[in-house]
This record gives C-alpha cells, structure tokens and sequence, in this order.
C-alpha cells in the first residue's frame, strides 16, 4: 500500500483570491475527498518479447499527479484531495484492501484491474462509484452493465474503430489478420473485425499465431514465410501481450504496414501527444514519475480529475450525485485532446479522441474526419447506444 496525501500552504496572493472568487463563486466550508486507487495486474507469464517491461507504476503515477492537480485548484474552494492506494498481488488481495478502504468510508475508487476484479468490487461495493482504469474488455460497455462504475479507458472497440477509420481513409482495406493465442488477443481480433465489416475492409486472411519460438532469433526466417497469403494492403495485428507483433514490421512477405497492438497502434495516450496544451501535461507527469505517460497512468489521471470536477461543481463527494452528474452530460472533462469530454450516458463510457500513433511519432487522430453521428462524431468510435444493452443513465441506483 502506497498512502499519498498531498497538502498546499495557505499563501495566496489576495488578488489571484478576488480572481478566482469572482468566477467560481465564494469558497464554502472545507471538503475533504479521500479516493481509493486499486491496482493489480495479472502476472503475463513468460514473454517472448521482454525488451521494454511495463512500467509497474502504471496507473498509480497518473492518479497520484491527478490528485496534485486538483489539490493545486481545489484549495481556492477549500477543498483537499487525498490518495490511498493499493497494489495487489492477487485479486484476494485487491477486493481485501478495498473492504478496508471502503470500511474507513473511502466511496470513490480508480480501479487498474482486468474486468472480472472490476465486477467483484463493483458488486462488493455498490454504494461507491468506481472509475474503471484498467480493463478494456467490451462487454463492460454492451452487456454486463455495472451500475455504479464509469470508464475512463477506452474500449477495445473504440480502439478498433480509430484503426479502421484510418485504414479507410487511406483505402488500405485488404486485411491480412494475425491473432495470438490469448483470450485478451482474441477479443482484440473480434474488435478488429467488427471494425472491418463497419468501414467496408475485407480480412483476406486470419492467420492464428501458435509458435513458442523466440522470434529474436528466428524472426527474419520464420515472418516472411508465415506472412504468405493473397494480395493484401496492411497486416494487422491482435498481440496485447507483446509475444511475436514487436517482429513483424520489415519481416512481411509483402512489403506492407503493419497496424495493430504493434507498428501504428491506436491508445488512449502516448508521449507524441503534445498539442492543446498536452505537452505541459506531459511535463508535469514526467517530472513526478520520471518516465513517460502511457495509456493507463491517462486512464487513472483523467479518471481522478473527472471525480474533481464533479465535486467541483456539485459541492460534495457523494458517489451517488457524481455518479448521476457524470451520465448527464452536463459535466465536461478537459482531457488536453482539443474538446471537452463527456460521458456516454448509457454505459458510462468516456467519449475521447484516439490517437494513432508509432514508437516516435504521432500520425493521426480518430474520428477521422467525414466519419459523422447525430449526436457526437466521438460514438462513431466503439459501440454506439443502439448496439449496446447498457441503460445507465436511466437508473438512479
């Protein structure tokens, strides 16, 4: 466990005080919120490509700079942000230390946990508000609607839909598919090819990946041959875990871009993210962690400071009126990706840009543009509220 109370000294200048009351109103009585960040991620087992480790902060270094954000703007209202965190190294664990929390009263949670933890805790706890943080897993969003949680990571769908968005654009639509052996593999193939038959793409070939082999060794042997196949635009790949896609781009039987979980991969953040404001972003995060922001530090940094922003605005912590702000649509959330987001009121879902992006580089953002909805261009990414049995908005419990 990793407590973490950050505190703000109480000299301000009377000016900057005028300033700010005159736009946010008269500070009232002091608030204190204490958010509960719940971490744990199963160990992967033996990985073929081992180069770059996943930051075992992940997560926890976006939560903890979202509360210094927040207490930096909140003292003006009197309001204090508190961390307590939890890392656990088994699920048992996790929903352990969260019956603690939640016995010390803690209410409100940034969970970084696959969706099978997420659903106990949510079950655990149904008179907390939990951010999802950490598991993509669609059925979250269609059809295991858990009421009292909201999702601020995007979606395999979302991702899938960014990819296929691009790939149209630039007509790149024969698909030659490789799929790892993993169920978090398989459900990002199953992304993939939702998001092919939408945008008119045809998968040629799905090819399963079942060697054991190292591909350091082998992989300028063994990738031309298995990557035979029909005339194909682009190989796109589903492998989360990293086990053979870092070794396909430059080992295509045809000299074609790889996309996917590697080569341009769609995220909900990356280091080449730097406009509207983003880079200072970036700094901040950097300074506090000393490493790079990725996806999940994004997913928990924005999950804290939409929390703050609720209880901004309403004046209190309860999950339950946060809970009821967030599905309105009344209550935007500055992400630094050039337009204020919202929440999807039937699942809970972040609307947010995605950006296509490679190891250095920034190539695009999705939704691309001509792609339009009645509503937002954002639903055109992922599930939209005709396809999905999520009614959150419509239950006050």
């Amino acid at each position: 466990m990793r407590p973490l109370l950050y505190r703000t000294g109480c000299s301000i200048a009377l000016a900057c005080c005028a300033v700010f009351a005159s736009t946010a109103g008269a500070a009232g009585p002091e608030l204190s919120a204490r958010i509960g960040y719940l971490g744990y991620r199963p160990d992967p087992g033996p990985l073929l490509s081992n180069v770059i480790p996943e930051p075992v902060d992940a997560g926890l270094s976006g939560a903890e700079l979202a509360i210094a954000d927040s207490n930096s703007t909140g003292r003006f209202l009197k309001h204090n942000y508190s961390l307590d965190s939890v890392t656990a190294e088994t699920p048992e664990q996790l929903l352990d230390e969260a019956r603690r929390l939640h016995n010390q009263g803690v209410r409100l949670f940034v969970v970084n946990a696959p969706a099978q933890s997420l659903e106990t805790l949510a079950e655990t706890m149904p008179d907390s508000l939990l951010i999802n943080a950490g598991s993509p897993d669609d059925k979250l969003r269609t059809s295991l609607c858990l009421g009292n949680v909201l999702h601020t990571l995007p979606s395999r769908s979302m991702l899938a839909d960014a990819l296929g968005q691009f790939l149209a654009v630039r007509r790149w639509n024969r698909w030659l598919l490789i799929s790892g052996p993993t169920e978090e593999d398989q459900a990002y193939a199953e992304a993939l090819k939702r998001a092919a038959k939408r945008f008119g793409h045809k998968i040629i070939e799905e090819k399963p990946w079942s060697f054991d082999n190292d591909q350091r060794r082998t992989a300028q042997a063994d990738m031309p041959l298995f990557t035979q196949a029909g005339e194909y635009d682009v190989v796109v790949v589903a492998d989360e875990r990293g086990d053979f896609g870092e070794y396909v781009p430059y080992h295509t039987w045809l000299p074609r871009p790889v996309v996917g979980t590697q080569g341009l991969t769609p995220t909900a953040w990356h280091k080449t993210v730097e406009t509207f404001g983003a880079a200072q972003l970036q700094k901040r995060f950097e300074a506090h962690a000393d490493r790079w922001m990725n996806d999940r530090d994004f997913a928990a940094w924005i999950g804290v400071r939409s929390l703050a922003t609720a209880i901004t605005k309403l004046g209190t912590a309860d999950p339950l009126a946060i809970r009821r702000i967030s599905l309105s649509g009344t209550l935007p959330v500055d992400g630094f990706k050039g337009r204020k987001l919202t929440f999807r009121p039937w699942n809970g879902q972040l609307r947010q840009p995605i950006p296509l992006v490679h190891p250095r580089g920034l190539v695009s953002n999705s939704p691309q543009e001509g792609f339009l909805h009645p509503t937002s261009e954002l639903d055109t990414l992922g599930f939209d509220q005709p396809e999905s049995q999520c009614r959150l908005s419509e239950s006050e419990s």
